[in-house]
């Protein structure tokens, strides 16, 4: 085994270390949920009452195209996540370990991306970087969107790369872009660069059969959205969430378009720079600017020839700005589609120290570089919370997965109903939800799991996605009765005092975080046995009184 590949094999071991290590860590509290809720019975529902999905419209007669995609993503990563959570159980290593291979897999990519653009060294310079660079480390320790699209991303790239000098690649290129089409429609942005390259440097293949064999297998890969939307379209008269946006329907049905105020030019501009020191580290993005810089000079000193080696990934990242700034804004999920091709700038100037002197200083540098990258993504992703100030050792970048004590919670509930099954449950509006839960009954009956009459109820400030995970899963997936505080007393209020203990209820668990203050009605559910769920901290998170109904 030659130098290269152990330190190729050194490098996705140092990836793997960062992307998987203690992966269950960290509160599910952003997008995450949204995907990996539905990813569990491939359902387009997730409570969201401001963004109804077809199911709700059409129940109880939905039709079959629904399955085919999802009302506001492609439906790639939600089958990706099915099969994870399938093998590896529903919970939060079981959807996230997809998008850490994925994260891993995209580290390797770049190694292969950058040998073949500049150099070997360049390849492995660029793949340590994005190894431990703090932006690539968090996206694949989270379930969101980005993680698979950027592995798509590059493996497209790749695949153009190899296409430049033997034509069969023109065919892989499209699949990769079908199958990151079918991940994000963010993915179109590479068509674009692609174009323009060939445009500059190889007109020719415009006339190439093998360019649209390639453009019709991603169509023929992307075809379960396409067919999903046109009978949308036929059904209610617009698209799905993202394309009705982008064509300016504004649907009656989505009052609630969470991500999409981007604001004007000029706010997107000035948030630019505050977005990305939450994104990446100070030292990278210094380390990446001092890069373009180096590699400008270069260009200028030698513009023909330099060019059109740093071309395609200049024409990369050009539409990638012009794709964030100009369409769907720079917050941080979508910066980090940017850090690959950062890693790339930044591998490529390194690889380009010339004499002897500054190569021993680059490489002085480099340890120092990479040492720094190293300890802020394990202050930041791997410790149970970051020490140190802010940006220049801890990150914001941490609030997408805080440790905030419903972890705990969710742990608490799984000991408390581990090998039981609900005695009653509560009728839900929507047929295809009734299903799901007769489904869940009759799993546990065959299961032989012990009856419990129990019922959960919540009340205080409960942050919307953990709840999601934390208690809707259990809910709606597993029969579980769950309600508000609210719902709690207004079934007494139409039932009478005695509803509960007349319903056969044994047990009911109130959960209240002990950051809210408790109302008057509140505190007549804080009673009976008391439980403190402790975050990382050892800090009390939520308190759970457990008491019989007849108390």
């Amino acid at each position: 085994m030659n130098n290269t590949k152990k330190i190729l094999i050194a490098i996705l071991v140092v990836a793997a270390f960062l992307r998987i290590g203690w992966l269950s860590q960290g509160d599910t509290l952003n997008d995450e949920v949204f995907y990996a809720f539905r990813a569990i019975g491939l359902m387009d529902f997730d409570e969201a009452q401001m963004q109804t999905t077809p199911l709700e419209w059409f129940d109880p007669n939905v039709p079959s195209w629904t399955k085919l995609s999802f009302h506001d993503a492609p439906p790639l990563v939600f089958w990706i996540q099915n099969i994870s959570m399938n093998i590896f159980g529903e919970s939060n290593f079981g959807f996230r370990i997809s998008s850490a291979l994925f994260g891993i897999a995209s580290v390797y990519l770049i190694y292969l991306i950058g040998s073949l653009l500049f150099s070997k060294r360049a390849g492995l310079l660029a793949a340590v970087v994005s190894a431990v660079t703090v932006s690539s480390v968090q996206i694949s320790r989270v379930g969101m969107l980005e993680s698979y699209l950027i592995f798509f991303m590059l493996l497209a790239v790749y695949f153009f790369i190899r296409a430049l000098k033997e034509d069969k690649y023109l065919i892989w290129t499209g699949v990769a872009i079908g199958l990151g089409l079918l991940t994000k429609y963010n993915m179109f942005i590479l068509i674009p660069a692609f174009f323009t390259y060939l445009v500059f440097y190889k007109r020719e293949y415009f006339l190439n059969k093998k360019l649209w064999l390639g453009a019709l297998l991603a169509l023929v890969i992307f075809s379960p959205v396409i067919i999903y939307n046109i009978q949308l379209y036929r059904a209610v008269g617009h698209f799905d969430f993202q394309i009705s946006i982008m064509a300016g329907q504004n649907p009656q049905e989505w009052k609630d378009m969470p991500g999409k105020q981007i604001g004007t030019l000029g706010e997107r501009l000035t948030f630019l720079i505050p977005r990305a020191l939450m994104t990446f580290s100070w030292l990278f993005l210094a380390v990446f600017a001092l890069s373009k810089i180096s590699i400008a000079v270069s260009v200028f000193r030698n513009f023909r020839e330099t060019f059109k080696k740093y071309a395609l990934h200049f024409f990369v990242l050009f539409w990638l700005v012009i794709l964030l700034v100009f369409f769907i804004g720079t917050f941080y999920r979508f910066l980090v589609m940017l850090s690959p091709f950062m890693a790339l700038a930044i591998g490529a100037a390194l690889d380009s120290v010339g004499n002897k002197v500054a190569e021993k200083t680059g490489y002085v540098f480099l340890a120092l570089f990479l040492g720094f990258e190293m300890f802020y993504s394990v202050n930041n992703q791997l410790l149970y919370y970051p020490v140190g100030p802010t940006p220049w050792i801890a990150n914001d970048i941490r609030q997408q997965n805080y440790n905030w004590g419903y972890n705990e919670l969710g742990d608490y509930f799984q000991k408390e109903l581990e090998g039981k099954m609900p005695a009653l449950t509560f009728d839900f509006k929507y047929k295809f939800l009734n299903d799901i839960r007769d489904k869940a009954l009759a799993d546990g009956e065959k299961q032989n799991l012990e009856i419990y009459p129990a019922l959960i109820v919540f009340g205080g400030n409960i942050q919307r996605g953990a709840k999601l995970w934390v208690l809707d899963r259990l809910h709606i997936y597993h029969a579980w009765p769950i309600i508000s505080a609210d719902t709690y007393f207004q079934y007494m209020k139409e039932n009478g005092a005695d509803f509960y203990n007349q319903a056969g209820f044994k047990d009911i668990y109130f959960i209240f975080p002990s950051n809210s203050i408790p109302t008057p009605e509140l505190s007549q559910l804080m009673k009976g046995e008391q439980a403190s769920i402790l975050n990382k901290r050892n800090e009390e998170a939520f308190k759970i009184y457990k008491f019989t109904p007849n108390l």
